[in-house]
């Protein structure tokens, strides 16, 4: 890795990190970074992985104020995230590469969807709803799977689903997103950690590029022009997925 790379990979992560605060796709900037770079797609994944849990925990700890009083919610929901991570993170481990290079295009174009529809989502009438309705731990149990397996954009699967089954503000139900996607990425870090090599190197630079993002993001993120990231964080996407496809010809 030579020091543009450097300086690439902490500007990208801190890019991450912010965008994980405030949105939740930020893999969808790291990782098309690791493959420019040359990155094998599963290395570049579970490097990412690890090195985005710092940030995710700075984004938390940014928006601690909203997450005052929805301890019972957490508890819920936190277990289901986990244990979807955990599946999710050894089928990465455990099917074969070339089945990671062929499914990654497609979940990389959902997630791009997912971003640009987010605020159809968020805009659902509360009439209906129900806090925590029962479906949810469900919900976010298959997201924790995606999560765990790659991950981009299971943020705003989460918030899509908080939002159609709570009536909480969108900043409070952005608070409970934040720990979700921490449980989710840290759990599959430490299985990533006890089962296959990770890239220390990369794992460290998105680390601290990601962590002064989440600090960021956290605190200026309601600033940002939303129309705007989100096209942006959708055409990464899709560079992402032409690189993929071509290059596995």
């Amino acid at each position: 890795m030579h020091g543009w790379d450097l300086g690439w990979l902490t500007l990208a992560a801190a890019g991450a990190g912010a965008v994980n605060a405030v949105v939740g796709s930020g893999s969808l900037i790291t990782f098309p970074a690791l493959i420019a770079m040359g990155y094998p797609p599963v290395l570049a994944t579970v490097s990412n992985n690890v090195g985005l849990v710092p940030g995710m925990g700075g984004a938390v700890y940014g928006y601690r104020r909203e997450l005052t009083g929805q301890g019972p919610l957490l508890r819920r929901l936190a277990a289901a995230a986990g244990g979807g991570a955990l599946i999710g993170s050894l089928l990465l481990l455990r099917l074969p590469s070339a089945w990671f290079r062929t499914v990654v295009p497609v979940l990389i174009g959902a997630a791009c969807v997912l971003v640009l529809v987010q605020p159809v989502l968020a805009r659902r009438p509360a009439a209906g709803r129900r806090r925590g309705g029962a479906w949810l731990p469900f919900g976010v149990f298959a997201t924790g799977i995606y999560g765990g397996y790659f991950g981009a954009a299971q943020g705003v699967v989460l918030i899509g689903l908080l939002g159609a089954s709570t009536t909480e503000h969108l900043q409070r139900l952005n608070a409970v997103k934040n720990a979700l996607a921490l449980t989710v990425n840290l759990v599959a870090a430490i299985v990533f950690t006890a089962f296959t090599s990770v890239d220390w190197r990369v794992a460290v630079l998105v680390a601290a590029g990601s962590t002064v993002g989440g600090l960021l993001g956290s605190r200026y993120g309601r600033l940002l022009p939303p129309t705007a990231l989100r096209c942006a964080i959708a055409a990464i996407g899709l560079l992402a997925m032409a690189d993929l496809i071509l290059g596995s010809r």
